[in-house]
């Protein structure tokens, strides 16, 4: 009997995950199946009864109400006033508040996302003195015109409801909310008799005990051809319209609300595993512009077609600009908190929205390698015979990953002890390697009395209610399980804590964490998630803070690895779930994708759009995790993953086992080749992430980043740049023996197959062959490698540098290399080698990029420079001069690479300066 027991709801179990292994479309809502998304969509422009009083200035914000311009007694909306609260902040930012009035007592006070917003930030704000008053478009009452930045002020206009940045000079608008008058606020209200709150999908009730609360309003872009960002889809890096006069009558906005969607579609707008709510615009008439909306609720984002609103009547008139883009942005409950972002040139925007969300974390060096993981490497043995293999076939990782199925059943932190009965010396054998390894803590803890992270929990009262006051009880892995509430900061600590090397046991200081299944992913919850109406620390309803749930997960996680290294060793920690700020705390990758063409393809956009909004250090599972690639594909997504700022093959259990040395000979050499790219080129990628953790600037970045005058790059999306040095084309077809390529800009690119160099500006038809993709170095920049192949990254610590010059039609270039240690937090007290190397006039000049002001702390390396290659170098140099020491070297032809021995280019050997001094070689 007690078999039997056990066996239903491992049955239940089976048959929740079995029925998610495929995309079930009427697993999930739609936006006519989404009460608050079907209003909003119905809306008509003009609609927004709204008119500004009573502004003032208070605490250097201007401070206003929103109020009704006609009392309408039959509505169902109480006709309270609004707070309207804007405030302006350095670096070209304005923040724009709506709120209902505390001070009228409303039913519950809407939720309002903690721990996003930099505290650095808030120190920057511009405190407002003054507004001056100008009458707008014939209005019958004046509007309110402030300083937002240099050439740039920002309008709050009275008549009809509106706020925009304009330029202060020519007038010009930048940015602008409710301009179409679609702004509306449904405001929490008292339950009378007969009212029907509650909403049912499929077998769940949502009880909605506060009602309907939900928020919309437009948002124009001007001057925009194109708007892109608010992950996660996998559609088009450009954002393609969802309603208008040319899109299909049933088209959906775009989601944002975290699910656990298995083999998710390509080219859907449907929402996946995470969600940050801002979109920048780019176009060649303005530049960029960005707008955030700080709001974790589900949200539906409508891209406003050419022409949406021209069978509508009404009294709007927006100023003519046919490359102004208008969206409709709706969420289901908490505040209006935006923020504007005036650009104007993309780096700006990057810089400006990771100035209020964080600059990405610099990850250790060891992280940003290649990573090996499947689920599940069986046991010790397994491990050991996968490590073994790697070197007997001479290619590099730095990290082995261990699944769900490493635990004693189910229950994170800690081991399967038949399976794994010496965990410590199995980390400590790869260690010895310069190797590391990850294993994998979700958030759902199994309901199981003698487990003791579930005991303790239940004991603290530290999980997630449900509606009803109790703890929540859902099906993931384990089966039944809790999830606990971390958006209490005291339960955060407390799970942080479970990370020390004494809880944790069986774990060391080279033991890293993934988190999985964060959304959170619920098998028998509402769409595969957590209900609505479960209830969070102080009262907040899960429908209000569910998009960063899975963002306080990976924080209390991150927190605890810095915890455990006593805050000197930088964490790493892989999520699935994300929200704006998890740039903070780690690394993200796309999800469970399947092993298609289409997928790798796919993947592309889906970095960049990450990449864009702040989650600089992300990639797709490399092979696809669903099915078993064809060998031409898994070759083809090692060419691209190797330039993925995250470079992870993964794979689902079901599948054939997919290791690189698995498929042949040849195709072994291939995925070597692809492997041992990435290598070379740690040196950049580790000074791209380093310029992304000061700036924000992305590592892959879209072409119109670097060209954001190239127009024939704004809708590139199978092409991209790594920082501003290597643009990368993937091949996303089996049979492909050519590939379009487009260069943007007006100087050359090298081939880094041929050396050869081809004309910026052009497309061009381009043979392809199986050892590699296109991708080439742009002239005008010099970008440092190591050449030499090891194990790890870690024992390429003390190898020399290879500088390849790429000179541009006025035989220059200009390249950066950033080196720490690699692990720790010393470089912010100044522990870090910053060189800048120039060539110009036929020197190179090798300088000190570091600020006078970096800290106490000193970095040192006796590395040095062995080979330093000449692209479009001019025929007939011979020598060159070394200064100091006036030593004269040869100019020899050599190869592009070692490996594979590629092109034949000017070389010179062995020059032997060291890369952390100045030094110059003059051309002769």
């Amino acid at each position: 009997m007690r078999a039997q027991l056990f066996l239903y709801p491992l049955l239940l179990l089976l048959l929740l995950v079995t029925s998610s292994y495929s995309w079930k479309k009427e697993e999930f809502r739609n936006c006519d199946q989404t009460p608050f998304c079907k209003r909003a969509r119905s809306r008509k422009p003009g609609s927004c009864n709204l008119r500004v009083a009573d502004v003032s200035i208070s605490d250097g914000d201007l401070i206003a109400k929103l109020v009704p311009k006609e009392e309408n007694p039959e509505s169902e909306q109480p006709n309270k006033p609004l707070v309207l609260t804007l405030s302006v902040y350095q670096d070209g930012v304005m923040r724009v508040k709506i709120d209902e009035d505390q001070n009228l007592n409303p039913a519950k006070k809407r939720f309002e996302v903690p721990e996003v917003i930099e505290e650095d930030f808030l120190n920057t704000k511009l405190w407002l003195t003054r507004v001056k008053e100008e009458q707008i478009d014939g209005d019958s009452s004046f509007s309110s015109v402030f300083y937002l930045s240099d050439g740039y002020e920002g309008v709050l206009r009275h008549d009809r409801f509106e706020v925009f940045a304009r330029e202060s000079g020519s007038g010009k608008r930048v940015l602008s909310i409710n301009s179409n008058g679609l702004f509306d606020f449904e405001q929490l209200r008292e339950k009378k008799e007969g009212d029907d709150w509650e909403e049912k999908f499929r077998s769940h009730t949502d009880t909605r005990p506060y009602g309907p609360q939900s928020i919309s309003f437009d948002v124009s872009f001007y001057g925009a051809d194109f708007v892109y960002g608010i992950p996660e889809h996998a559609t088009s890096f450009a954002l393609k319209p969802t309603k208008g006069p040319n899109v299909e009558e049933y088209s959906e906005p775009y989601r944002l609300f975290n699910l656990d969607v298995f083999e998710y579609l390509h080219e859907s707008p449907f929402g996946l595993y995470g969600s940050i709510p801002f979109m920048i615009s780019h176009g060649k008439a303005r530049g960029s512009s960005g707008f955030f909306w700080l709001n974790a609720a589900e949200m539906q984002i409508d891209v406003l077609g050419s022409g949406w609103n021209s069978n509508e009547s009404s009294k709007i008139m927006l100023p003519s600009d046919k490359h102004r883009i208008d969206t409709l942005w709706m969420s289901e409950s908490g505040v209006v908190d935006t923020f504007f972002f005036i650009g104007p040139e993309p780096k700006d925007v990057v810089r400006q929205y990771t100035s209020v969300t964080g600059r990405p974390s610099m990850p250790q060096l060891f992280a940003t390698a290649y990573h090996q993981c499947r689920w599940n490497y069986r046991d010790e043995e397994d491990v050991y015979n996968v490590d073994s293999k790697f070197d007997e076939h001479d290619i590099p990782y730095d990290v082995l990953w261990l699944d769900i199925e490493h635990t004693d059943g189910k229950k994170y932190f800690t081991w399967d002890r038949v399976l794994f009965p010496n965990p410590e010396e199995m980390q400590k054998k790869l260690a010895a390697k310069g190797r590391h390894m990850v294993t994998i803590v979700d958030p759902h803890i199994k309901r199981d009395e003698s487990y003791h992270i579930h005991k303790e929990a239940s004991e603290k009262g530290y999980y997630v209610k449900d509606a009803t006051g109790k703890d929540y009880d859902g099906w993931c892995w384990p089966g039944s399980s809790s999830y606990t509430d971390l958006l209490n900061p005291e339960i955060r600590s407390w799970w942080s804590d479970k990370f020390s090397l004494d809880s944790y046991v069986g774990s060391t200081k080279y033991l890293y964490i993934w988190n999985d299944m964060n959304e959170p992913s619920v098998f028998n919850g509402p769409e595969v998630t957590m209900p609505r109406d479960a209830l969070h620390h102080g009262g907040v309803e899960h429908r209000e803070l569910h998009n960063s749930y899975g963002y306080y997960f990976h924080m209390a996680t991150s927190d605890g690895l810095l915890k455990r290294g006593d805050g000197k060793d930088r964490p790493f920690v892989l999520a699935r779930a994300f929200f704006a700020g998890s740039q903070r705390y780690g690394a993200i990758w796309t999800g469970d994708n399947t092993a298609e063409w289409e997928h790798l393809r796919i993947s592309v956009p889906m970095v960049l759009t990450l990449s864009i909004s702040g989650i600089v250090f992300s990639g797709a599972d490399v092979g696809g995790f669903f099915g078993n690639p064809d060998t031409k594909l898994l070759v083809r997504w090692y060419q691209v993953g190797a330039y993925y700022p995250f470079f992870r093959g993964h794979a689902h259990h079901d599948t054939k086992r997919r290791e690189p040395w698995l498929f042949g000979e040849r195709n072994t050499q291939l995925m070597r080749e692809a492997i041992h790219v990435r290598y070379m080129y740690l040196p950049y990628f580790y000074t791209l992430f380093r310029e992304a953790n000061s700036s924000g600037t992305p590592v892959a970045r879209p072409l119109w980043m670097e060209f954001p005058g190239d127009e024939k790059s704004f809708s590139n999306d199978e092409a991209f740049m790594v920082g501003n040095g290597l643009l990368v084309q993937g091949v996303y077809t089996e049979k492909a023996k050519h590939v379009s390529v487009y260069l943007p800009g007006e100087e050359s690119w090298y081939d880094l197959r041929s050396a050869s160099a081809y004309k910026g500006g052009h497309t061009h038809k381009y043979e392809v062959s199986e050892d590699s993709i296109p991708s080439f170095q742009r002239a005008g920049t010099i970008i440092p490698r190591k050449d030499r192949l090891r194990r790890s990254s870690t024992q390429m610590e003390n190898d020399p540098y290879t500088l390849v010059i790429a000179l541009n039609s006025s035989k220059e270039a200009e390249g950066e290399l950033y080196i720490d240690d690699g692990k720790s937090y010393e470089f912010k007290q100044g522990a870090f080698i910053h060189r800048r190397f120039t060539f110009s006039n036929g020197k190179l000049i090798s300088s000190n990029a570091a600020p006078s002001t970096a800290g106490s702390y000193t970095f040192s390396s006796e590395c040095t420079v062995e080979r330093i290659i000449l692209l479009g170098l001019s025929p007939g140099a011979k020598t060159a001069v070394i200064e100091p020491g006036n030593k004269k070297v040869e100019i020899e032809l050599g190869p592009l690479f070692i490996q594979g021995n590629r092109g034949s280019v000017p070389t010179i050997r062995k020059p032997n300066v060291r890369i952390s001094d100045d030094w110059s070689i003059q051309i002769l």
